[in-house]
């Protein structure tokens, strides 16, 4: 069935309402949120796995995307792209993720809502509550926030280490991130 160890193709074949329940959630690349939804109901898809007496929307997704707060009766559709990731990441945080996965968080974003992404990502990271893997082309946003990397070209790790390792092999870093 595959190369992987045991364990790791038992965690690809674990439902997506367990991975939930694990603590996983995931900011999919494209948002994927729901257009018809308002923005209140996109959140509170995020109740799924949660105990009833959690199920409420954390102040904090309002602190990081005050947006938000003022749009909860509009529907997703009618979002910015650059709102509607901060409603994707507000969704996945909703679920109080101790693995947070995202997925070019920064596609087709305007470089304002980019740099309130990167504060948002920053400040969880501060938290030390979850934690992070950031799947990110855009090598500054990368950089700025990460603890670890690791480069891929073809599925193969070609260069990984921590920050003073990125610090230290930028030019090898940007080489495999050049098209």
């Amino acid at each position: 069935m595959s190369a992987l160890p045991p364990r790791w193709t038992m965690a690809f074949i674990i439902a997506p309402y367990d991975r939930a329940r694990r603590g996983v959630a995931m900011v999919p690349q494209g948002r994927e949120i729901f257009p018809l939804l308002s923005v209140k109901e996109n959140l509170e898809t995020g109740f799924a796995p949660l105990h009833r007496r959690d199920r409420t929307i954390p102040d904090t997704i309002f602190e990081l995307f005050p947006v938000l707060k003022s749009m909860l009766g509009r529907r997703g559709g009618d979002l910015s792209g650059g709102q509607q990731q901060q409603l994707a990441i507000g969704r996945a945080l909703v679920t109080r993720p101790r693995l947070l996965l995202l997925d070019e968080p920064t596609e087709g974003i305007q470089p304002s809502i980019i740099k309130d992404i990167g504060r948002a990502i920053e400040w969880l990271r501060e938290q030390g509550t979850m934690a992070i893997v950031l799947v990110e082309q855009y090598f500054d946003f990368a950089r700025d926030l990460a603890d670890d990397f690791v480069v891929l070209d073809r599925g193969e790790v070609v260069v990984a280490g921590d920050r003073a390792v990125m610090a230290r092999d930028e030019a090898e870093v940007r080489r495999h991130l050049t098209v």
